[in-house]
C-alpha cells in the first residue's frame, strides 16, 4: 500500500465536490482574496452539543487545528466529524455557510459530496453482495437490461473498481461533466448507451465518473426500487444518516445558495449527486470498519486494491482508495475517498485497524489543507490508539 505525505495528500485522489448550506452551503468559487477572519482565535464555531469527555485533549489540539486552517488558508469555513468505535465523538463547523450574511456553518450544514458519493454507492452494493442479491461478477445485464451489450462483458465490480472503460471523454482526455438534468437513472444510462468502451475491461485503471452511473443503475435493479429509494433503505436508514439526500431534489427549494447553485450533478447518480454531512460520512465509515452491518468477508473484498489482468494491482478497491499513513509513529491502513470540484471540499479517512473514522468538508474548492489536516485529526484522537471494536452496531 503506498504511504500518504503529510504534504502529499492529493496522491491519494483528484476527485471532486461541491457544496451547499443549512439545506445546502452557499458555493464559494475559489478562496476569497480578502481576510475572511481576523485571525484564529476570532474564527467562531459551533459543536453538535454532544460532551467530548471522552478525548478532552484530542478535542482541543483539532480544534485549535482547524480554526488555524480556516483563518491561514482564508477558508469561509469548515466542518468536521470523528467517530471512534462505531460513536461519535465530535462534530463541530468552523466559520461561515454564507459571506453574504456570515451564516454559521455548523454539524447539520449539508455539503455537495460530488466524488465522494461514491462509497456511499459502493456501500449499497456490498449491502446486496451480503444479501445475495447481487452478483459482482455477473455482466451488467442482468440488472440493467437497457444498456446495450459492449465489444467486451462488464461486470459490476469492474465498475466499482473504475477499470471497465465506461467514460465520456472531453477535449482533454477527462471525464465530461453533465450538460443536462436527468429525472431518473434510467435517463442517465440512456446518455451512455451508444458510448464504446475505452479499452478492455480490467486492462487499464482509469478514473471514472459515469461508470458509477451505472452503478446506480445496477443497485436500482439488483433491489427492484428507484435508485434514491433503494439507497435510503439500504444504506441511510439502517446507518441513521438522516441528513443524506440526493442533490437534485425539491427538499431543496427555497433553500440558501447565494447567486450560484453549482452544477446540476443529477445525471450522475451515485457518483457524484450526493448531499451529506461529515456527521453522517464518518457513520458510513465507521460501519466499513467491523463486521456488523456488513459480514467481515464483504468489507476485506471491497477494500481489496484492484488487480488488473496484468497481475498488477491498483491503489483503488471497489469504491475506495487504499493506501497507509503514518499515525503517533506507526504505518496504519487507510481507507479513504475525496471530492472537490468548484465550490467544495469534502474528505473521509478511515482507519480500520483503529476504529477511526475522520470526516472533513470545506465550503472552497481545491481546499488543499483539508486532507493533512484530517490525518492530523486523525492523529490527535490515536493517542493512545482507541480500543477497537469486534461488531459494527448501527
Amino acid at each position: 500500500m503506498k504511504s500518504i505525505p503529510w504534504l502529499a495528500w492529493a496522491a491519494l485522489a483528484a476527485l471532486f465536490a461541491g457544496a451547499a448550506g443549512i439545506v445546502a452551503i452557499v458555493t464559494v468559487r475559489s478562496v476569497a482574496t480578502a481576510p475572511i477572519h481576523k485571525d484564529a482565535a476570532s474564527v467562531p464555531s459551533q459543536a453538535d452539543g454532544t460532551p467530548a469527555t471522552r478525548y478532552p485533549d484530542a478535542v482541543a489540539h483539532a480544534r485549535q487545528l482547524a480554526r488555524t486552517l480556516v483563518a491561514k488558508d482564508n477558508l469561509p469555513g469548515l466542518s468536521l466529524a470523528v467517530a471512534v468505535n462505531g460513536d461519535i465523538a465530535w462534530a463541530e463547523g468552523f466559520g461561515y455557510a454564507d459571506l453574504d450574511d456570515h451564516r454559521p456553518i455548523t454539524p447539520i450544514t449539508r455539503f455537495r459530496l460530488g466524488a465522494l458519493s461514491k462509497p456511499l454507492t459502493s456501500v449499497a452494493v456490498a449491502r446486496l453482495h451480503d444479501q445475495g442479491r447481487l452478483d459482482l461478477d455477473a455482466p451488467v445485464q442482468r440488472y440493467v437490461p437497457a444498456y446495450p451489450v459492449k465489444a467486451w462483458p462488464i461486470t459490476t465490480r469492474q465498475l466499482l473498481g473504475d477499470v471497465a472503460g465506461v467514460q465520456r471523454i472531453r477535449g482533454d482526455n477527462n471525464d465530461a461533466m453533465p450538460t443536462q438534468h436527468c429525472d431518473s437513472v434510467d435517463e442517465a444510462v440512456g446518455l451512455l448507451t451508444d458510448d464504446p468502451l475505452r479499452f478492455q475491461p480490467g486492462t487499464e485503471h482509469r478514473y471514472s465518473i459515469w461508470g458509477w452511473t451505472l452503478v446506480s443503475a445496477v443497485v436500482q435493479g439488483a433491489a427492484g426500487d428507484p435508485f434514491g429509494r433503494a439507497m435510503e433503505r439500504e444504506v441511510f436508514e439502517p446507518l441513521g444518516m438522516t441528513r443524506t439526500v440526493p442533490a437534485e431534489t425539491e427538499n431543496l427549494t427555497g433553500s440558501a445558495h447565494g447567486n450560484d447553485r453549482g452544477p446540476d450533478y443529477s445525471c450522475l447518480a451515485g457518483g457524484g449527486a450526493f448531499l451529506s454531512t461529515p456527521s453522517d460520512l464518518v457513520r458510513l465509515g465507521s460501519a466499513m470498519l467491523k463486521p456488523g452491518f456488513l459480514r467481515a468477508e464483504t468489507i476485506a473484498e471491497f477494500q481489496r486494491p484492484t488487480r488488473l489482468t496484468s497481475g498488477a494491482t491498483t491503489t483503488y478497491a471497489l469504491g475506495w482508495t487504499v493506501a497507509s499513513a503514518q499515525l503517533g509513529g506507526r504505518s496504519v491502513r487507510v481507507v479513504s475517498h475525496r471530492g472537490s470540484p468548484a465550490g467544495g471540499t469534502v474528505t473521509l479517512l478511515t482507519f480500520p485497524d483503529l476504529g477511526l473514522a475522520v470526516a472533513v468538508a470545506a465550503n472552497v474548492g481545491d481546499a488543499r489543507g483539508a486532507g493533512p489536516f484530517a490525518l492530523k485529526v486523525a492523529e490527535a484522537f490515536s493517542q493512545p490508539a482507541p480500543r477497537p471494536i469486534d461488531t459494527f452496531v448501527p
